[in-house]
């Protein structure tokens, strides 16, 4: 193909942001490192494809648009999560640093997390992984980040979610903070309780925070681990993971496999509730104004804790096992909870070495925000970055309508009952791109170029299922 070819298909099928097809050319020669060998440059076949599903060269697959309605409540989304934001690396040992922060916003992140602790002095604020070997980094110098960073990606609105282990005195501390640092563009309501959550849209440009209780994870669980403990502990985990992580597991078989569990989880008894009770009154007053978006663990048998208030909106926080126990008895009333609340699942404690699970338990039971490692790799980051593509990956994807509706009987989406199929998928791999930047055509064979075997993976609700074939 010459340029006046590719001229005439770029007049047909859509323009190439001004540029002129010599110069289009021209690069995809030089991203292919090739150099023409006969008089003007020309394109072949597999020049023309690289071109085709080139993000830098193509526009089209550059610029993806927000085209979902973005003006319903905040629960009716799923939304970009990050869990432990500020840490390098595994959940014990690693730096925190305001970078992971700003590399998962540069993605499109559009929740925060930070753990916040009173520093050694006990006069300022530190955010880190308590009681583990993390080292600290200051609460300022993530804030700046953040507000330096919010909107780099995607103009939707960023919730700081705060696990708080802060006396009185150190929350005033940082509610001066967040407001000196963000100002006008941090939202927070005049009332008490929101019955009903912004909308995207509608928060444009604003910044959030919101609350969840302590004691989630291991720092809140006895003395700091020790050196060699932790050592251990992460080279378990190593062990454990495949080269790219482990396979993404089937929510069915978390679910049945949650079910034989003792019904310690789903029963257990809870905190108290951080906005009511005894410890309303060590939260300082101004700080607490500044939360939009509240979370508590109700006491008592945690299928309470999915029970909704008529009065107000809020956010839970479950564990991937607390999910999947809930789930397999009490599916319904989950999706029923996330109609108004938000849900928040976030990875066991045993993930020290900063792994993930499969988000569609939590996605297909309409959990907003699915906290994943960003700083971890493999399979179940990958499918967390390759679904939040969507919507022009604004860090903000709408959840299907059936997880939003009701039937006139008051029936909810039920994920293990037996519906009909209403369509299938039939996907056909037609090429591979990328595998030439690390092998040339003859790499492994002097007269073909390399034949890939190819793992196809369909992960839709309400059961994922996976496919493998080889392509040829």
């Amino acid at each position: 193909m010459l340029a006046d070819d590719l001229r005439r298909y770029l007049a047909a099928w859509g323009g190439a942001d001004g540029e002129v097809p010599e110069q289009i050319i021209d690069r995809i020669l030089q991203d292919r490192s090739r150099t023409p060998r006969f008089g003007r440059p020309a394109l072949t076949v597999d020049d023309f494809l690289h071109f085709l599903f080139s993000e830098d060269l193509n526009p089209p697959l550059r610029y993806s648009k927000v085209h979902q309605d973005m003006n319903a409540p905040l629960s009716h989304y799923f939304i970009y999560t990050g869990h432990n934001s500020y840490l390098t690396g595994n959940q014990l040992s690693s730096d925190c640093s305001d970078v992971p922060i700003i590399k998962a916003l540069q993605l499109g992140v559009r929740v925060i997390e930070l753990d916040i602790w009173p520093n050694s002095c006990k006069d300022d604020i530190d955010v880190l992984h308590g009681r583990t070997l993390t080292a600290p980094v200051s609460l300022i110098k993530c804030l700046r980040s953040i507000k330096e960073y919010a909107f780099v990606a995607s103009p939707y609105p960023v919730i700081i979610t705060l696990e708080d282990h802060l006396t009185p005195d150190l929350q005033e501390r940082v509610a001066k903070m967040v407001l000196e640092v963000f100002g006008d563009i941090l939202y927070y309501p005049e009332s008490k309780h929101l019955q009903e959550f912004p909308s995207p849209e509608a928060l444009k440009g604003r910044v959030m925070l919101s609350t969840k209780p302590p004691k989630e994870y291991l720092e809140a669980k006895g003395d700091t681990m020790k050196e060699k403990e932790i050592e251990a502990r992460i080279k378990r985990g190593e062990r454990e993971a495949a080269a790219w992580g482990v396979e993404v597991p089937d929510i069915q078989d978390e679910m049945q496999v949650a079910d034989k569990d003792e019904d310690e989880l789903l029963y257990r008894e809870r905190g108290a509730d951080g906005d009511d009770g005894k410890e309303t009154k060590h939260v300082a007053a101004e700080y607490k104004h500044l939360i939009t978006i509240k979370a508590g663990k109700p006491k008592g048998p945690l299928v309470d804790a999915i029970k909704n208030d008529p009065d107000k909106v809020r956010r839970l926080s479950l564990s991937e096992q607390e999910l999947a126990k809930v789930a397999a008895h009490h599916g319904p009333n989950i999706v029923s909870f996330t109609h108004r609340n938000m849900l928040r699942i976030y990875p066991k404690g045993t993930r020290f070495n900063s792994s993930n699970y499969n988000p569609f338990l939590g996605w297909v039971h309409g959990a907003q925000m699915v906290a994943f490692n960003m700083q971890g790799y493999g399979r179940a980051l990958w499918l967390m970055h390759g679904f939040y593509k969507a919507n022009g990956g604004c860090g903000y994807v709408k959840k299907p309508d059936f997880l939003m509706q009701t039937c006139p009987d008051g029936k909810v989406f039920d994920s293990k009952a037996d519906l009909p199929v209403k369509a299938t998928l039939k996907v056909k791999v037609y090429m591979g791109e990328g595998w030439q930047k690390d092998f040339k055509q003859t790499h492994f064979d002097s007269y073909s170029p390399p034949d890939f075997y190819v793992k196809v993976c369909s992960l839709v609700e309400p059961v994922p299922t996976f496919r493998s074939q080889r392509c040829l």
